[in-house]
């Protein structure tokens, strides 16, 4: 008999290191103090999910509920406060927790002397507890507080630096972009908690209940498409994919920990979670699987070009970010449920080693920067080179990730990149066209990927020569998340290795395809296909990666001056995506600047004008009307004689002469 009673510990360990950094951290003081508090907090929820998934792995039962209490009743809305552990939320409490505490670790080290230490500690532990409130949660209110809360933190921490207008802005736009996904998400979820209760009797909001009773929607049914459609429109929010991934890049304003845990650990995995746990509804809603898997698509595609021409290091990474994303919604897209949590949980660790690494870098940088009384960008690789000899642990960590993103075999994302590219070409929902553009996404990825490690190590220093030598190793703090999370880059993708390679090894079998079974195998598309098919699907992704590594190779290592000749005969297009295609100034001109503009109007045209001339004016009318009035009030006997007599006329003739 296994027990899950301490299932609430996973969440409250963050929350309580939130409480008590946030109240009590500024009279503390000792960093050592706040960041060891806020970094064993989040360890205490990963040695807990460890000790529950575990567990889990032993349990012939592999579906469990805790109720921790009531939390509304109002007719027939009957909500708890209820935690679901299953192979899908025992998987993802291990990433948040597990990415989470070394990203706590590291930035111990990282934000050592910033103002508001204690601050940046509490909303970290803050948004750990609510993704961990989001993936634990067994009902979709439960999961929606943690969703709301990872939007509140990311708010917080996009503008840690709130004193810059940049961060402010960002913040900013990060909370309101999320808002506008958010409402389809809440639509959504008004239309399946009415249509199940008010046409089948089911009033629930549980997704163990969900799934259950999904059925009674009807496969195909207008219901169920509006209702995942509604659904897709919050995940496209949150896990920035087109149209609403622009908050995304610009998120980079806060502190680089920060990033890593956005990226990859937090926030913009939530979508492709909540698809994953509501996978029977999108399963019964073909037509929504479709829009899924093409938008995850064209944004793995449109992503990537944009990475092909940025210089911030961090900038680079946050569009590679969207670009992945992109992968795990067309794996969602086109049935391959596993395949895509899979890749959620191997970018967990190449992308938080890669927003660390390049932490470490600008760390470096701006210190020796400082020292020279440079004014370059630390986060500019045309100011860095050459930086391989000088931050060997930092150099090693980085490439074996970037290595990984290229899905070079051997490393974890090609295990799980080419599982999505496989059932994109033979799924039934999938197509030779959907193949073709994760494909040619994975080339351009191998490219940038390495562009960005030949202009941040190798080649020629391009640092201020006063500043080479104050740059440096970062300290163990730093360097030892990115060892461990460098390792895992390199190994994680072994509990997911693909049936056909499996098989040629010995049946070697698919571990993580067969603890994730109990979730998804009744809803997990079958891919059908020749092992010989699959095999040269591989081989492709592979050789369109190792052309890109060698394009990027040859442009910015062997043959330095080529980038140069290249932007000067295709300007236009160069200019096209550095600006990012320009899609910030078209949402400015459709959407931003007409809203200010009916602003301007509603304050100063209707607001000004109408209403305060309306208020303003009766104020005027009656302030004349009194001070006509005022005369009759003047003291004087014979005034007031004059006017009774002039009324005793008044009334005399009234009467006279009605």
């Amino acid at each position: 008999m296994y027990s899950y009673d301490y299932l609430w510990l996973i969440p409250f360990f963050p929350l309580l290191g939130a409480i008590i950094n946030g109240f009590l951290g500024k009279k503390i003081k000792s960093e050592k103090v706040i960041g060891g508090l806020g970094t064993l907090a989040i360890a205490g929820s990963f040695a807990v999910s460890c000790f529950y998934f575990f567990q889990l792995l032993n349990d012939p039962q592999k579906v469990h509920q805790q109720v921790i209490g009531s939390w509304m009743s109002v007719g027939r809305l009957q909500v708890d406060w209820g935690f679901l552990l299953d192979p899908l939320s025992a998987l993802m409490i291990l990433i948040v927790s597990g990415v989470g505490s070394l990203i706590h670790l590291y930035s111990i080290g990282y934000m050592h002397g910033e103002e508001g230490f204690y601050r940046f500690f509490s909303y970290l532990n803050l948004f750990c507890f609510s993704m961990l409130m989001l993936v634990l949660g067994n009902n979709a209110l439960v999961m929606f507080i943690g969703w709301e809360g990872v939007g509140l933190c990311s708010y917080l921490l996009i503008g840690y630096y709130f004193h810059k207008k940049s961060a402010g802005d960002a913040a900013k736009k990060a909370f309101v972009v999320n808002r506008v996904g958010d409402f389809g998400f809440l639509l959504g979820l008004f239309l399946l908690f009415w249509t199940l209760g008010s046409d089948h009797g089911v009033w629930t909001l549980n997704f163990v209940e969900i799934a259950a009773n999904a059925h009674l929607l009807g496969a195909g049914s207008a219901v169920v498409t509006i209702v995942t459609l509604c659904f897709f429109i919050g995940a496209t929010g949150k896990s920035a994919q087109i149209p609403l991934y622009t908050w995304l890049p610009d998120a980079m304003e806060g502190p680089t920990p920060v990033s890593a845990l956005i990226h990859a650990a937090t926030m913009v995995t939530a979508g492709v979670y909540m698809i994953g746990r509501m996978n029977v509804l999108f399963f019964m809603a073909p037509s929504t699987m479709m829009v899924v898997a093409i938008v995850g698509a064209a944004t793995a595609l449109f992503a990537a070009t944009i990475g092909l021409a940025q210089n911030d290091i961090k900038r680079v990474l946050a569009y590679s970010t969207v670009s992945q994303l992109g992968y795990m919604f067309l794996a969602m897209g086109v049935g391959a449920f596993t395949a895509g949590i899979f890749h959620l949980m191997t970018h967990a660790f190449f992308k938080a080693c890669l927003f660390l690494g390049s932490g470490s870098v600008i760390h470096a940088m701006h210190h020796g920067l400082h020292h020279a009384h440079s004014h370059d960008d630390p986060q500019d690789m045309r100011n860095m080179g050459g930086l391989r000899k000088k931050m060997p642990i930092t150099y090693i960590t980085f490439l074996v990730s970037a290595i990984a993103i290229a899905g070079i075999p051997g490393f974890s994302a090609f295990f799980s990149k080419d599982e999505i590219l496989w059932f994109a070409f033979a799924s039934p929902q999938g197509s030779p066209w959907l193949w073709a553009v994760g494909a040619c996404a994975a080339g351009l990825t191998a490219f940038y990927m390495f562009r960005l490690v030949h202009m941040t190590f190798h080649g020629a220093q391009r640092t201020a020569a006063k500043a080479r030598d104050h740059i440096h190793e970062s300290p163990l703090v730093i360097t030892i998340p990115l060892m461990v999370l460098g390792l895992l880059a390199v190994v994680g993708g072994y509990v997911g290795i693909p049936h056909v390679i499996g098989n040629a090894l010995g049946h070697i079998p698919n571990y993580l395809d067969n603890f994730l079974h109990p979730v998804f195998g009744a809803t997990q598309a079958q891919a059908h296909g020749a092992a010989s098919t699959e095999v040269s699907l591989m081989v492709v992704s592979v050789a369109l990666a190792v052309i890109g590594i060698l394009l990027a190779s040859w442009m910015y290592l062997w043959q330095p001056e080529l980038p140069g000749k290249f932007v000067a005969n295709f300007k236009g297009a160069y200019r096209t995506i550095h600006n990012k295609w320009y899609v910030d100034e078209i949402y400015d001109a459709m959407f931003i600047n007409p809203t200010k503009r009916l602003g301007t109007f509603l304050w100063k045209g209707f607001d000004v004008q109408v209403i305060d001339g309306i208020v303003n004016g009766t104020g005027k009318v009656i302030n004349a009307f009194s001070k006509g009035l005022r005369f009759t009030q003047s003291g004087f006997v014979h005034n007031y004689a004059m006017t009774m007599v002039v009324g005793m006329v008044v009334i005399v003739a009234f009467f006279l002469f009605r």
